[in-house]
């Protein structure tokens, strides 16, 4: 099987952002690309923090860039994104910045180089709405939240 196409993706290294990487994938099959913090900084349990990452982009037209937190940093220390996917539009051409909140106990220091977030890269489907008197039936019909039944009774 083939690696998918690779899609190409304009990027400015602002000057706090020089010496570090550009964001990678760690390995062949990663889906996300590591991003680093341009910046020392510490965020206080419940504090979020708009993380410099030194790096403008031109995304091309109908993809965007999700940002997306680090599982070992949600696991062990709480951090995550809080408007989990961000998403970088195509048209955005200012620094990239990753929103991490603390949702640890303890103050989490983050140094300049560290891995702070993922991005994905993905294809952008615009709607067309069209607005009409009624909706087709469902089984489920108005049904909102928990209507499907509760976790008990998934197990």
């Amino acid at each position: 099987m083939s690696l998918p196409e690779r899609v190409p993706v304009r990027v400015r290294r602002l000057p706090h952002g020089e010496g570090l990487s550009l964001p990678a994938y760690a390995t062949d099959g990663a889906a996300g690309m590591d991003v680093l913090s341009a910046e020392d900084v510490e965020i206080a349990p419940g504090a979020r923090h708009a993380v410099a990452t030194g790096l403008a982009m031109a995304i091309a037209p109908g993809y965007e860039i999700q940002v997306r937190p680090r599982s070992g940093l949600a696991l062990k220390h709480g951090i995550s994104v809080p408007n989990t996917p961000g998403t970088i539009d195509s048209d955005y051409r200012g620094e990239l910045k990753v929103i991490l909140i603390n949702h640890g106990a303890e103050p989490f220091a983050i140094a300049r180089g560290d891995r702070v977030a993922q991005l994905v890269l993905a294809p952008v489907t615009l709607a067309a709405w069209d607005e009409v008197e009624e909706l087709d039936d469902t089984a489920r019909g108005t049904g909102g939240f928990g209507s499907t039944g509760g976790h008990a009774k998934l197990g």
